[in-house]
């Protein structure tokens, strides 16, 4: 049988009243119709404050646990500290202090196993990115070991594709020694006045021969002749530069334009990147930072790169304290956009 607070209050009513009418009882001069009004008084006092102590203090508390299970259950953790602060009812500080301590340890739990599913991800892509070379430089030697060396035109077709392959795997190493010093803050910045046009002009200069072969058009925009100065490492910002107006041109289209703007702000130097290729769909627009992360895969092992480069951008940037957004359409074209503090 479940008791209700109701049913709670009046028999503890009831049993308060029996008392007191029993004690009068044997008090000199006490009356019946006094023992009546103190037995009815005594009953009706009682009954509203046990029921009101039991209901609000505890029954509906409770409730209020229960709730908040539930809403645990579906991960809701929306409560503030200052609520609980606010709080002077124990049931009520408990209630939330619990839900607080829950909702803590299950977005440490969620962040965990985050952070074991991308730990699983990237030794499954190292694991695949390495073998690629490796398995394609190993089938040559062992196909020149196994009397193909005889034969100068295919020895020197194979050694060529098989130094491809290590030159490939060298540059996969070297990125993710690059990521890994990055991450952990081994690779300290040397802030300096750097021009950023004239650095953006010799990677145009660099990428004559890829820009030529896809007939890519290179232009550099900026607010005002002249030099851009702003406050970055020379050489990690020009590798960040390389990389997105390189993947512009990669993955832009053939007879395309790409354009480098560097507009002058107040205190910074908004740097944008912009080609006019097919875009990226909305849903990999999120994950294109992530190591390894290839839109589209077999299009992008074709066109080289070790799937590292906007891992490195991102963190490079990170570090001159400067966030880098993309905005793409598709058909129309993408747009890579950061700020650097400007310098006179």
């Amino acid at each position: 049988m479940s008791l209700s607070p109701r049913i709670i209050a009046l028999l503890l009513a009831c049993l308060i009243s029996a008392l007191t009418v029993a004690f009068l009882a044997f008090v000199d001069g006490v009356t019946n119709s006094m023992l009546f009004v103190v037995g009815i008084s005594s009953f009706v006092v009682s009954f509203f404050l046990v029921l009101y102590a039991i209901e609000l203090l505890v029954f509906r508390e409770v409730n209020k646990m229960y709730k908040t299970i539930h809403k645990l259950k579906i991960r809701d953790f929306a409560i503030s500290r200052k609520t609980i602060i606010k709080n002077t009812n124990p049931f009520k500080k408990l209630n939330d202090e619990i839900f607080v301590y829950v909702a803590k340890k299950q977005k440490e739990i969620d962040e965990l196993k985050r952070l074991e599913q991308f730990r699983r991800e990237f030794l499954a892509d190292v694991s695949h990115e390495l073998k690629t070379p490796i398995f394609a430089a190993q089938g040559f030697i062992h196909t020149l070991i196994d009397g193909a060396v005889d034969d100068e035109h295919v020895r020197d077709k194979f050694l060529s594709k098989a130094a491809k392959s290590l030159d490939g795997l060298d540059a996969l190493v070297k990125d993710l020694v690059a990521l890994s010093q990055l991450e952990t803050g081994e690779v300290k910045m040397n802030f300096e006045r750097v021009d950023l046009a004239h650095i953006t002009e010799e990677i145009f200069e660099q990428l004559e021969k890829v820009t030529s072969a896809k007939h890519t058009s290179l232009r550099l925009r900026t607010t005002n002749p002249g030099p851009v100065w702003v406050k970055a490492d020379a050489q990690r910002i020009k590798q960040v530069m390389t990389n997105l107006i390189e993947n512009a041109v990669k993955y832009g289209n053939e007879n395309g334009r790409v354009l480098v703007s560097l507009e002058e702000e107040k205190k910074h130097i908004l740097v944008s990147v912009r080609d006019d290729g097919p875009g990226i769909p909305p849903e990999h627009l999120s994950r294109i930072f992530e190591r390894f992360y290839r839109v589209e895969k077999s299009r992008s092992k074709d066109r080289g790169g070790t799937g590292l480069g906007l891992a490195i951008v991102k963190h490079i940037l990170n570090a001159h304290k400067a966030k880098i957004t993309v905005m793409s359409k598709l058909e129309k074209g993408t747009t890579f956009r950061f700020k650097l503090d400007k310098m006179d």
